[in-house]
């Protein structure tokens, strides 16, 4: 993390590490943080990780239980610029979501097309849940979304 002089130089990248180190300083899981600010996990660590806004009420709650400095909610709750650094991601675990959007994206758009029309899945209205599932082969990762559909206008 940069040296700033005031709090007030916080970015969202500051706040991002300095919400990593009291997580790991308490010894937290994400279920522990978003059930405490009644948010799902996934959405609380996009949030975290500043890949999106928290309402005003949320930032004051996550600021309060991880012992944050009050600033922090201020940067909290402002709207993100969403900008990836490399083309292709090289953790394996992303590169692997990477991967399958390369390989299934297609038959998505084509499955959706043709259930809906000509549109897309919102990525705004949208919920994500991540489950472990117990299998005797291996257990298994579930990842399900849900997102609004939009049409496409035509005009």
């Amino acid at each position: 993390m940069k040296d700033f002089e005031t709090p007030a130089d916080l970015t969202k990248e500051d706040v991002t590490v300095l919400i990593l180190s009291a997580k790991k300083r308490m010894g937290l899981t994400w279920e522990q943080i978003a059930e405490a600010i009644a948010m799902s996990p996934v959405w609380t660590h996009s949030a975290c990780v500043g890949m999106n806004a928290m309402p005003p009420e949320k930032a004051d709650a996550l600021v309060a239980q991880l012992e944050l400095p009050a600033e922090v909610a201020d940067v909290l709750v402002e709207s993100p610029t969403k900008v990836w650094s490399q083309t292709v991601p090289t953790d394996p675990c992303i590169y692997r979501f990477y991967e399958i959007v390369g390989v299934y994206g297609p038959t998505l758009k084509a499955l959706i097309h043709e259930k809906f029309g000509d549109g897309i899945m919102s990525a705004i209205d949208f919920d994500m849940t991540v489950t472990r599932v117990e299998n005797p082969k291996g257990d298994r990762v579930k990842v399900e979304m849900s997102g609004k559909y939009l049409s496409y206008n035509s005009w």
